[in-house]
């Protein structure tokens, strides 16, 4: 695939350091308790402690691949914010800009492992007060949030707090020197006293370079139900906007009015969450290494494949020569593309995979 320019490829205008990492992602991550078995939170007796948040899924897969990945957040002086920093320091993201909190604690929460979309999922977050809730404008380095290739953010950190919020409106603000901003909308109404709040992530939004944003989402958070074109036009600003649609794939437009839309492969899913921050991570990998926006999508929907096969948040994704393949596929064997639990760990499946999509 040939690569194209991007506004990461780039030095930053204004004379702005060279930066240090490929990525930077700020945000919340909390230990997260998942249920031995299936069933209702009150009733599983017992869980597997793991770890959970946008911005450290995404900076943790994109390590996983061999791109060099920062996290900036908070956590408690607890064993909590012990166990965060170990298990995201393991994947190969740097934790050096993570402050301890002395008085406030790491947050965590239970879930159930269904799809969130579905009635039967249940989640309870004991986060409220926690050591990145006291994020803010005054105790982030900006020289750090701005040391990346790209910056990665959510919606999740702005409604945490009115710090954070405060926080997100500085870095999503447009200068000079800044690098690519990405933002992926991630709308968890649980998190919005008011409903009508959420719509401060469209605002959010604007400011961005690169926007990341559910079909669903959009028409939640802000009334959008015209598709993907009408979310296009409520948010002319950003330079890239993907719209996820879940199985039917994604669309993405560019920034001289392009539009490309890629389906998804055929996936066994084993569980939804952390699906959307494998693919924001699969897009941005693709974005850092100039292939064309079609490629890109195929990376996201590759890596969202990923965690869809497996219980938890994380997933290894595929090996980047394994994953360069399925890419490359023609469209005819994209559509028939068929991904179950072990496609990328285990080569014979893999390759398999790759047959099974060229034999008619």
């Amino acid at each position: 695939m040939t690569p194209s320019p991007t506004a990461c490829d780039a030095p930053g205008p204004g004379g702005a350091p060279a930066p240090d990492v490929d990525v930077v992602c700020l945000g919340e991550s909390m230990v997260t308790f998942l249920p031995r078995r299936p069933g209702r939170l009150a009733d599983v007796p017992s869980f597997d402690r793991a770890i959970g948040g946008a911005e450290s899924n995404v900076a943790c897969t994109l390590a996983r691949t061999g791109h060099t990945a920062r996290w900036i957040s908070r956590v408690g002086a607890d064993g909590f914010g012990d166990h965060l920093l170990a298990a995201i320091a393991d994947c190969g993201v740097d934790v050096s800009h993570v402050r301890r909190d002395p008085r406030r604690p790491t947050g965590i929460y239970f879930r159930t492992a269904g799809d969130r979309a579905t009635d039967a999922h249940e989640v309870a977050y004991y986060r409220a007060g926690s050591a990145a809730s006291a994020m803010s404008a005054a105790t982030v380095d900006p020289a750090a949030a701005g040391s990346g290739r790209v910056l990665h953010l959510s919606g999740i950190t702005a409604a945490l707090s009115a710090d954070c919020l405060g926080l997100m409106r500085a870095l999503t603000a447009r200068r000079p020197g800044r690098p690519l901003v990405s933002f992926d909308v991630n709308h968890r109404p649980g998190l919005w006293r008011d409903p009508a709040d959420a719509r401060v992530l469209l605002d959010l939004a604007r400011g961005a370079d690169l926007v990341f944003v559910g079909e669903d989402e959009a028409a939640d958070a802000w009334g959008l139900t015209g598709g993907p074109d009408a979310v296009r036009a409520a948010l002319p600003e950003p330079a890239t906007l993907v719209v996820k649609r879940g199985a039917a794939g994604a669309v993405a437009y560019d920034r001289h009015g392009g539009r490309h839309a890629e389906p998804a492969p055929r996936v066994d899913v084993v569980a939804a969450v952390g699906a959307g921050d494998a693919f924001a991570a699969g897009y941005l990998s693709a974005t850092l290494r100039g292939l064309p926006v079609p490629a890109r999508l195929r990376y996201g929907h590759l890596w969202a494949a990923a965690v869809l096969t497996v219980p938890g948040d994380l997933a290894k994704p595929p090996a980047r020569g394994h994953a360069d393949r399925l890419a490359a596929l023609d469209d005819a064997a994209w559509g028939t593309l068929h991904l179950g639990p072990g496609w990328t760990h285990d080569t014979a499946v893999g390759e398999r995979a790759v047959e099974e999509v060229r034999t008619p």
